[in-house]
């Protein structure tokens, strides 16, 4: 109580000598949000169904792609043509084909029917799947307008509450290189708002890495998003990351040692908020997943997996880090992504999201601590 009352004061004196003020701690309820991938339904065989979704606020469909600077679908036999076996549906009634809508897209119309208080969005771009996006920054009306008719196609319409963009990265290089310009991402997202209208969701994946943060003006593009979610893991260990090995992929904060002091997820969340982005507008995410090593041979692995076969040994930068035999790995635990939880709320951050759902444990362990 002595905490609370005091705060108002500290923020007034901070503002008094010039400083910006610290982001109140969040009192009300944390958006929770978690990436379902079209490709899971495969090698994966992880279904709609399989979704604990009364533990979502949100749910983000991954990926349309991005062709000729427009909104498209991905792989359509996953995504609304695949017929669903009554003991892979939802509501355990199996498509037909008289049904004019199956597959996930399908599945998910069932799932919201089952939980109303859930929005999902559809998702465009990727790591894989960005290049279009250069094109569509040319001309953000003409690119909005198809994603506002894909979103209104009658098979599906009224199952998307809004677009998430995920371009890996404006104006910087992940797969491939943009040089659209600062206010490229800003200009596609106000587009979207304009063609979707003020009711919709729309969301954007931004960069954990603060030098990419640094290549677009996304203080601007927050005016015209519900959220932007910071891909606050792969710092290290994946494609485009640096080469360094044995070291955590998605530390929360820097730690004795770290190749890069700005590789954590408090670096990024500062760099952010120093940008102009508001608190509650931003997202950090949370990988269900870890990366390891062999020597200098790297590998990815679902926290499903490693939590029963190379169990945590200790924490480092507030995630966890496995040795078992000549292997090593990092991921996060329900207990580290619990202090996640925790940071984000006394950060006053908006929520926090899950890239992406199929990794987790048949418990749901790492959702049940990101909804916690």
């Amino acid at each position: 109580m002595r905490f609370r009352s005091a705060f108002p004061l500290l923020v007034l004196l901070l503002a008094a000598c010039g400083a910006p003020p610290a982001p109140l701690p969040r009192a009300e309820p944390l958006l929770v949000a978690g990436y379902l991938t079209e490709w899971s339904v495969y090698g994966r065989d992880f279904r709609v169904k399989d979704l604990a979704a009364e533990r979502l606020t949100h749910l983000t469909y991954a990926f349309g792609r991005v062709t000729g600077g427009r909104c498209a679908t991905g792989d359509a036999w996953a995504a609304h043509q695949r017929p669903v076996a009554a003991v892979d549906s939802v509501d355990g009634v199996a498509d037909t084909a008289a049904d004019t809508l199956r597959g996930s897209f399908g599945q998910l119309r069932k799932l919201k029917t089952r939980h109303p208080r859930l929005r999902v969005l559809w998702s465009f771009g990727g790591w894989t799947g960005s290049a279009g996006f250069t094109e569509a920054a040319r001309d953000p009306a003409a690119f909005a307008e198809s994603c506002r008719a894909l979103l209104a196609d009658p098979r599906w319409a009224g199952l998307f509450d809004g677009i998430d963009i995920d371009w890996e990265y404006p104006n910087a290089c992940g797969m491939t290189c943009d040089d659209s310009g600062p206010a490229a991402l800003t200009g596609i997202l106000a587009a979207l708002r304009s063609a979707l209208g003020p009711g919709a969701l729309i969301s954007a994946a931004v960069p954990g890495d603060v030098g990419r943060l640094r290549s677009a003006d996304y203080a601007s593009a927050a005016r015209h998003a519900d959220w932007l979610g910071a891909m606050t893991y792969d710092y290290f260990g994946a494609a485009g990351s640096g080469k360094e090995t044995g070291v955590p992929h998605s530390p929360l904060t820097p730690y004795p040692g770290i190749p890069r002091q700005t590789a954590a997820t408090s670096a990024t969340v500062d760099e952010l908020l120093r940008a102009g982005v508001p608190a509650g507008k931003l997202l950090i995410g949370v990988g269900f997943y870890g990366r390891g090593w062999t020597g200098t041979a790297r590998g990815l692995e679902d926290y499903r997996v490693l939590a029963a076969r190379c169990p945590p040994t200790g924490t480092l930068g507030g995630t966890a880090y496995a040795s078992c035999g000549d292997q090593w790995w990092s991921y996060d635990t329900p207990e580290t992504v619990a202090a996640k939880v925790a940071y984000a709320r006394d950060r006053g951050l908006g929520g926090l999201f899950a890239w992406e759902l199929s990794g987790d444990s048949d418990d749901g362990a790492l959702l049940r601590a990101l909804s916690g």
